[in-house]
């Protein structure tokens, strides 16, 4: 965080070495680090990455060192420490960490966002209701102010605590970060998430419909009307949500699938293609290769031996 004369406080800077010291601790794999705390997850790196693409659920993700890219669709959004990447819908995304070595990993402390919790703390906070904007892109990086940052340093140190400390200190550390989240310039995106009747929870149960449907053929009106929109504003919707189509999204749900049964079942490239719904091999082979930047045979070579960060 700059001062007025565009310098790094020595109380941020003190923040950002804590938590890289705590996180190292609870990350000694690269990949992605479960952690004794629900819902929290520590990444790590020690070298730059090819794109990596994931299904992201919603979550804010707080930098402590290096540096990362992540792609959705054609848009670029670039992070590094003092800054926080906030995912507010399920997005297919590539990830692609773009600075990290052995001596100085990258790491980043990813915290699930949980629509009920933010509801509280909604409640609490604007007794007298909320104003809900349109839904936006439901991806973006902000700088992280330093209230919001302690908090998230305390989050961390909580790792390290007695059973007991964590049962009653954690819930306050979160509900501390999403309070501090909806004192800033996301707010928008969190309340979105939390409400029921909101545009983005109706395109997030549309994304639910076509990730439990993928495999079959994709009816835009039948999932428009089970969500409760018409045709033309579910498809305004969803784009400025995803930037992408649903048919686009399918498409982007199918490959992952695919990419994960090739992984994880060692079947061929043909019926992990004819199981996601392709009906031609050849068809499946082009798209996955445009996806992933290279054919399935290849492309799980190389996944087998790099770091999982999903």
């Amino acid at each position: 965080m700059a001062d007025n004369n565009g310098r790094t406080s020595d109380r941020y800077l003190k923040m950002i070495e804590q938590l890289v010291d705590v996180l190292l601790k609870h990350a000694t794999d690269d990949g992605v680090n479960r952690t004794s705390l629900a819902g929290v997850d520590v990444l790590r790196s020690s070298f730059p990455t090819d794109p990596i693409p994931i299904l992201h659920n919603p979550a804010v993700c707080f930098v402590a060192q290096g540096k990362k890219q992540t792609l959705l669709g054609s848009e670029a959004l670039v992070y590094e420490p003092y800054q926080f990447l906030i995912v507010s819908a399920e997005l297919p995304i590539s990830g692609q960490i773009l600075e990290a070595s052995p001596d100085r990993p990258y790491l980043c402390m990813r915290i699930d966002l949980d629509p009920i919790a933010i509801g509280g703390v909604i409640q609490d906070a604007f007794p007298s209701g909320a104003k809900l904007e349109p839904p936006k892109r439901g991806i973006d990086v902000s700088v992280a102010p330093p209230q919001l940052m302690d908090a998230v340093l305390r989050l961390a140190c909580l790792l390290e605590a007695e059973r007991t400390d964590r049962q009653i200190l954690v819930p306050l550390a979160e509900r501390e970060i999403i309070y501090r989240l909806l004192m800033g310039e996301q707010a928008a995106r969190l309340q979105q998430i939390a409400f029921a009747g909101s545009k983005l929870s109706q395109i997030n149960r549309a994304i639910t419909i076509i990730k439990e449907n993928y495999a079959q053929g994709l009816k835009v009106d039948e999932i428009a009307e089970r969500v409760g929109m018409s045709i033309s504003s579910f498809h305004e919707h969803f784009r400025a949500v995803t930037s992408m189509s649903p048919l686009q999204y399918q498409k982007h749900i199918r490959l992952q699938e695919a990419r994960r049964l090739l992984l994880a079942q060692a079947c061929d490239a043909a019926s992990a293609g004819f199981t996601v719904g392709y009906e031609s091999p050849s068809h499946f082979s082009r798209e996955y290769s445009r996806h992933f930047g290279l054919p399935p045979k290849r492309d799980i070579e190389k996944m087998r031996g790099a770091p999982a960060f999903a």
